[in-house]
């Protein structure tokens, strides 16, 4: 197959997707339990997609994991991105060292 049918797919499939919710919620969800799940939704997704990223984005778990401990801990101290991004990278070179 060609490189056009497959984009063509992707987006029509991508459209679909996004016009779903718009033709079947017409009205404002009351529930407080779905209204909450919804809220929810893109954190979960965002997780599940980042954290397999950061595991095998070193080649060797175990500097990953000092890189995110790193990072989880500065992050929780408030620490800017930047401080947090560039300790979290020292940390985990400072680990693949030993």
């Amino acid at each position: 197959m060609s490189t056009g049918i497959y984009i063509t797919v992707m987006a029509v499939i991508t459209y679909v997707i996004r016009m779903i919710p718009f033709t079947f919620f017409r009205k404002k969800i009351k529930s407080e339990f779905v209204r909450s799940f919804l809220y929810y939704i893109p954190y979960a997704v965002l997780s599940a997609m980042t954290l397999p990223a950061i595991l095998y984005s070193t080649g060797d778990m175990m500097t990953a994991a000092v890189g995110t401990v790193i990072a989880l801990v500065l992050a929780y101290l408030g620490c800017p991105l930047i401080v947090v991004a560039l300790a979290a990278s020292v940390g985990a070179y400072i680990a693949g060292l030993f």
